[in-house]
């Protein structure tokens, strides 16, 4: 198993961007899915690429509120593993698979009607029924990527990267032509628009699943576990431990989420060409966000391991880490933005159309916008995580809900509509929500760092509790 924590800071700074970057990548390639989704519905048509653009969010929405749970469980089975406790790492992923499993069922009928949500919510009729056909396939979709998810905790707080990798990389090369073929209607699939995407998105998270299973039954390490044993046994503890942890991690990502998906609602009351610019330049910071992501899902598991070892300066060690890699990594990406916004657009577009080169104008503006806030995300999603790290996530959930819903949201709706600033001015607010919640969730870990006390708790039972 991959080491999580060093003895000084140039040894940590090396095994952070070790372990760092395998969960990059699979997010990179998680992302891709989205992103190859946006580019070829682009060249099938600016409607399906808006409808694609409101039906994804959904999606992504759903998954990510659902994935809480399974993030929840990575700071406890990296603490778990930490302490030694084998059983607790086994007993804390079932549960958050249950938690995650339930949370699906309760979405399945809401979501067929999405078509209907999105005619309430002032969306043209046509964009809200291409939009209504993707959910109503890709719903069952959900249920292999949030199990993706728990997996993967299981397998960060193994520190067990590199099979994250792989199977999300096989993925995402599956879903590339299964796209091609199930879009455009090619290789004997019939053409089926914008439902082919989502056949496409359903076919490749049930590959990348099935590959992490197998893995899992067939390491040598991960069968040590038992972890699919009984899995439908009930630990009502540990779920209701998971719960708890994770039910604020779901909120914060509601409040985060929510705040770009009603902003690309307020894009779609401007118009398509619009809400695609949107749609593009969103799903390409998005894709740069995975980068963030990997690095603050390592330092959750890095932190959780220092705390289960009562390990101090391994901590402080990881933070200073993460911290410095993911400012580094955020500047570069700025000046990228900065540098090449025209060539970022294109490849999302035919730009021998005249709608596509009004979508062109429109999505240069926004990635400028996007590279404003690039710092801002990075240092808000790498606070996170080392505060769940921590096992703090409640106070972060409210820091979110102030942030996105309180100061962004309002922001955006003001200068977009009242102040007439159009789509530039609802990506002023996303610009204001990131910046407000970096700072004031940077002086949080800050404040909770002061006062970490490595005591024992129930957790340190005796050998004779384990079950299996």
């Amino acid at each position: 198993m991959q080491q999580l924590v060093g003895g000084h800071f140039r040894q940590q700074l090396w095994l952070t961007l070790m372990f760092a970057m395998p969960l990059i990548g699979s997010n990179l390639a998680q992302s891709s899915k989205q992103l190859v989704d946006a580019a070829m519905l682009g060249r099938y048509g600016v409607d399906e690429l808006a409808a694609g653009v409101l039906a994804g969010m959904i999606f992504l929405i759903t998954f990510v509120v659902g994935s809480g749970f399974a993030m929840a469980a990575i700071p406890l089975s990296a603490k778990a593993r930490g302490s030694g406790l084998t059983w607790k790492v086994r007993r804390i992923v079932r549960m958050s698979f249950w938690l995650s499993v339930i949370y699906w069922l309760l979405l399945l009928i809401p979501l067929h009607h999405t078509e209907t949500l999105l005619l309430h919510l002032g969306q043209q009729v046509e964009i809200a029924h291409l939009a209504g056909q993707y959910m109503s396939i890709a719903v069952w979709g959900i249920f292999p990527a949030i199990s993706v998810m728990v997996l993967k905790s299981f397998f960060m707080a193994l520190g067990k990267a590199k099979i994250i990798l792989w199977a999300t990389v096989l993925g995402a090369l599956i879903n590339v032509p299964a796209n091609y073929a199930f879009i455009f209607g090619h290789w004997g699939v019939p053409e089926l628009g914008i439902k082919g995407a989502a056949y496409a998105t359903i076919f490749a998270h049930s590959l990348t699943l099935l590959t992490l299973v197998i893995y899992a039954m067939r390491d040598t390490v991960c069968r040590s576990y038992s972890l699919f044993s009984r899995i439908w046994r009930p630990e009502w503890k540990t779920l209701f431990e998971v719960f708890l942890l994770g039910w604020p991690i779901s909120a914060t990502l509601i409040s985060e989420i929510g705040l770009f998906a009603a902003c690309s609602v307020m894009m779609g009351w401007i118009d398509t060409a619009t809400l695609a610019a949107h749609g593009i330049v969103l799903e390409t910071a998005g894709f740069v966000f995975m980068i963030y992501l990997g690095f603050a899902n390592a330092s959750t598991a890095q932190i959780g391991f220092a705390v289960g070892s009562r390990d101090r300066n391994s901590l402080m060690l990881a933070a200073k880490a993460c911290l410095a890699l993911t400012g580094v990594t955020a500047t570069v990406i700025t000046l990228i933005f900065l540098s090449i916004p025209d060539v970022l657009i294109k490849a999302f577009l035919d730009v021998n159309s005249e709608e596509a080169l009004l979508v062109l104008a429109i999505g240069i503006q926004l990635v400028y916008l996007a590279a404003a806030f690039q710092l801002s995300d990075a240092l808000q999603i790498v606070a996170l995580g080392l505060l769940r790290g921590l096992s703090d996530t409640r106070t972060p959930m409210l820091i979110a809900v102030f942030s996105y819903a309180v100061v962004g949201l309002p922001t955006s709706y003001y200068l977009g509509f009242k102040a007439d600033m159009g789509g530039v001015g609802i990506w002023v607010g996303f610009v204001a929500g990131l910046s407000v919640a970096a700072t004031l969730l940077l002086f949080r870990f800050r404040w909770k760092l002061k006062r970490v006390n490595f005591v024992d708790d129930d957790e340190a039972v005796k050998a004779d509790e384990v079950a299996i």
